[in-house]
């Protein structure tokens, strides 16, 4: 006889596993397929973002910020250091640690709340049945009342860089290399290639970075891409815009990469090559022929605004459908899907999804950007404050990048919240805070924010909208 359950979710990283967590809570018996196996062959909850995205690639981020700062920065404290190595199989160690220490935080999470954990490929048959593959290639049958699609992503191959995870390699060897290469090419400007090219660039590599695009981090506002282009050419990242990548020749421990831009067909020699112009879903064997879930042109599960695919009772969240591949949107749509599957009128607010790129300085915003308002037709008020009239940041020698606000010229309510800087994502939150309770500019210009802050600068900008920052000088109105 077949296990059955109220909910079984197909994929345990940030959307399913919270999904299913919720599930649980909210007393549904439920089930979590995963297959994904760590380097010793056991399972690992978590998915991309636990395993190698989001978190290892943060943990290296931060080691390689230190060992920057240290070389570069404390001469300025009145720190002098001796000579400084970086002991990158250590760096490497710890990350493994920190992901470890995750991974098996989510299995004791779904022991503690019931969760069942099924090992090995999940597809979903018609029915609302799901075909439960072990390792051994045993097959069994499980029967749901809903099931909830969260397959995730993977990187995006490209033919004229073909990954071998030695030479070339993807997001996934990037975070594995065992020391610095010297000449290293990263192909895409993306938050993944700038987070990368980052943590290498800071070890001492010598990146460029080859981007198709002609414009800079396109989806950000102009003024703050314009300030990070400048600032990532200030940190030695060689960043090359309008660079289609053409072919690429492995040749021993070294990559000849060709690439086409406005001076006509170019070459370039590198160590280690990173390939990172984006992720695709997942939905290799996922779905049967006659499950009936339909897919867009792009291959993402069709899905409405509240994660419903096409058949009554199943459900798809993350990045295997539409919208931003961001696992803190995964979170909350695997939650929206669990309250509704239980009845209460649970709804997600898309147009206040925070974006981050972990680069120092971080970058990060909510809401529109002054260039797609413009095209609107909106018309709207800027207030903005740089960290180099920030205190808090002058005693942090970090006074790089700005806050920006922009608001409803008419109604003074906040649209958009762009922030280059400093904890520029814990900023942009507090926007997002606001934005999501309907504040004006004046609203948060009449808060009272404790001082020294680097959320002082928050406060500036949005004082800065009317005309009103008191550490700043005031544009004239015109």
């Amino acid at each position: 006889m077949s296990q059955k359950f109220d909910v079984v979710v197909i994929g345990a990283g940030p959307g399913g596993y919270v999904a299913a967590i919720k599930a649980a809570q909210l007393g549904l018996k439920t089930a979590c397929i995963e297959k994904y196996q760590d380097k010793e062959g056991k399972l690992a909850l978590g998915g991309t973002c636990l395993n190698v995205g989001c978190i290892p690639s943060k943990a290296l981020l931060d080691s390689s910020w230190k060992f920057y700062e240290a070389k570069n920065g404390f001469s300025v404290h009145g720190i002098s250091t001796s000579e400084l190595n970086i002991d990158i199989p250590a760096m490497i160690g710890r990350k493994s640690t920190i992901v470890k220490g995750l991974t098996g935080g989510v299995a004791s999470l779904f022991k503690a709340n019931g969760v069942t954990t099924l090992q090995g490929h999940g597809k979903l048959l018609a029915g609302k049945k799901v075909e439960l593959t072990a390792a051994d290639g045993t097959v069994e049958i499980i029967e749901a009342d809903h099931v909830i699609l969260a397959s995730g992503s993977r990187p995006i191959d490209i033919p004229p860089a073909p990954v071998d995870q030695k030479v070339i390699v993807d997001s996934t060897g990037a975070l594995e290399f065992q020391q610095v290469p010297q000449r290293l090419g990263v192909i895409g400007a993306g938050v993944i290639g700038l987070e990368l090219g980052s943590v290498w660039a800071r070890l001492g590599a010598q990146v460029t970075v080859l981007e198709a695009l002609e414009k800079f981090i396109p989806a950000a506002d102009e003024a703050v891409s314009k300030e990070a282009l400048k600032t990532f050419n200030k940190q030695g990242l060689d960043i090359k815009l309008g660079a289609r990548v053409t072919g690429s020749k492995v040749e021993g421990e070294q990559v000849v990469v060709s690439y086409t831009d406005a001076a006509g067909e170019q070459s370039i020699t590198f160590d280690r090559l990173i390939v990172a112009v984006g992720r695709r879903p997942v939905t290799t064997d996922l779905l049967a022929s006659d499950s009936g879930v339909d897919l867009d042109e792009r291959g993402f599960i069709y899905v409405d605004d509240y994660c419903t695919t096409s058949v009554p009772g199943v459900y798809a969240i993350g990045d295997v459908v539409r919208g931003l591949m961001l696992a803190h949107k995964a979170s909350e749509e695997g939650i929206m899907v669990v309250e509704r599957i239980k009845g209460h009128k649970a709804q997600m607010n898309y147009n206040l999804i925070p974006s981050v790129i972990y680069t120092h300085p971080e970058i990060a915003w909510v809401g529109k950007t002054e260039q797609t308002l413009k095209a609107e037709g909106v018309e709207v008020n800027v207030g903005t404050f740089p960290f180099a009239a920030s205190g808090r940041a002058m005693a942090a020698n970090d006074t790089g990048g700005f806050v920006k606000i922009i608001a409803d010229a008419k109604t003074d309510r906040v649209l958009g919240v762009h922030v280059i800087g400093p904890s520029a994502a814990e900023l942009v939150q507090q926007g997002a805070i606001a934005m999501e309770f309907g504040s004006s500019a004046e609203d948060i210009g009449m808060m009272v924010f404790s001082h020294p802050t680097l959320s002082e600068a928050l406060h500036e900008a949005a004082l800065a909208v009317n005309g009103g920052a008191i550490h700043i000088q005031n544009r004239k109105k015109r």
